[in-house]
């Protein structure tokens, strides 16, 4: 038999977790949220569908970016054991600077669209955690007005080059005014990738008032206010006036589909800050740009919104470095939903990885706060699946402890 008494009430008192309510929802459910999937499912409840699909969606079947990301998913790690990992070090070199985290903030277009705070906001939080961030010619705040707002974030700048060269040399000399440290050269946008769901939305840029639209204010009154409070949605970088079809269309109108090598060589003697190559996608042209001179290159699809069915880069990753060697500087991108997912890329010898996908869920589920809520996700990933693997430092992640099945 179980004896049984009243209970005292300092007992009673004990297990009531009464909490004052916090009257900012916003963050209420962002801290609800237990990973980045979670984001992308609050993104979707607070961003208009064609918005929302821009970011989320990827070009043709979307193969290249669901292989990528199931890619990540069949990565084993070999945990060690009886180590000592009371403090770890989640820090990574790039281009000889110490960044606080193993990834950085990719640069992604049209920012703003996902969420009016914009590019400063996701700058702000980079500055916050000590991370780098990518700010692009397609963005809707200038190299100028980030280098005033955030003048403390590290910053790259990413390039597109266009058909006339003297817009190129005039931004290149505005990025460089603006303190810019190192310019990202995208290649792999000869012309535009078919994104079948923007072009069953029809979304254009920037967003027109359509019969549809209008019936999307409804759902989404707060989005459009901002839309249409703030400053309209521009090319901040761009002096041009082609607008009003898809991202397809305007890439195809406005960037060199004859780029080659002796693109490099131009860009090399105009721009004396470090220079990486973003869009490599096979190991003979990591190895022709090592050789041509540049500072690195960028292993990436364009997160699978150009080629369908292209290499996954984390695939490609381990014979890329073993190609190029050690000292030469590789960045993966693609895919990213997890702390894991950029550990296996250290591991299998990135420098670093690149998240765009990720921040913006964040930004278009809570602004600054909820790129703020993504970073600390995955940080928090990170230290405990280091802690868990018996590693302090990221270099001590060889590739003989991460393997793709």
């Amino acid at each position: 038999m179980v004896k049984r008494r009243l209970p005292r009430p300092l007992e009673v008192i004990s297990l009531i977790g009464f909490r004052w309510p916090n009257l900012n929802r916003k963050q209420v459910n962002l801290n609800k949220a237990v990973n980045i999937w979670d984001i992308r499912e609050l993104a979707s409840k607070r961003t208009p569908r064609s918005v929302f699909d821009y970011t989320d969606g990827a070009s043709g079947s979307e193969a290249s970016l669901n292989r990528a990301r199931e890619t990540f998913n069949n990565v084993e790690f070999s945990p060690r054991v009886l180590r000592d990992v009371t403090n770890v070090d989640t820090s990574v070199d790039i281009l000889g600077i110490k960044n606080a985290l193993p990834f950085a903030f990719a640069a992604t277009g049209f920012t703003r669209m996902m969420g009016y705070e914009g590019e400063p906001a996701v700058a702000r939080v980079a500055e916050k955690y000590g991370i780098l961030y990518g700010l692009s010619t397609l963005g809707t705040t200038s190299p100028e007005d980030l280098a005033k707002e955030v003048p403390n974030v590290r910053r790259w700048y990413q390039l597109y080059v266009r058909r006339e060269r003297e817009p190129n040399e005039k931004l290149i000399e505005r990025v460089k005014a603006s303190g810019y440290e190192t310019i990202v050269l995208t290649v792999d946008t000869v012309v535009g990738g078919v994104r079948y769901r923007d072009v069953k939305n029809g979304l254009t840029i920037p967003p027109k008032l359509t019969l549809k639209t209008l019936i999307g204010m409804a759902r989404y009154p707060k989005w459009w206010m901002n839309l249409l409070t703030t400053e309209p949605l521009v090319f901040a970088s761009l002096d041009m006036k082609d607008s009003g079809g898809t991202v397809a269309d305007l890439l195809s109108k406005i960037f060199d589909p004859s780029i080659t090598l002796e693109d490099i060589k131009w860009l090399k003697s105009v721009w004396n800050g470090k220079l990486l190559i973003k869009g490599v996608q096979s190991v003979e042209d990591a190895v022709m740009l090592k050789n041509a001179g540049v500072d690195g290159v960028i292993l990436s699809t364009h997160g699978g919104r150009q080629m369908d069915k292209a290499p996954v880069p984390l695939e490609l990753l381990p014979e890329v470095r073993k190609a190029v060697g050690k000292d030469f500087t590789v960045l993966i991108d693609g895919g990213v939903m997890a702390g894991t997912d950029i550990l296996a890329a250290i591991g299998l010898g990135a420098n670093a990885v690149l998240i765009g996908r990720a921040y913006l869920y964040g930004l278009m589920a809570g602004g600054e706060q909820g790129v703020d809520r993504v970073v600390a996700l995955l940080k928090a990933e990170i230290e405990m699946s280091m802690r868990l693997l018996g590693i302090t430092k990221l270099d001590e992640l060889t590739p003989d402890r991460v393997r793709i099945r």
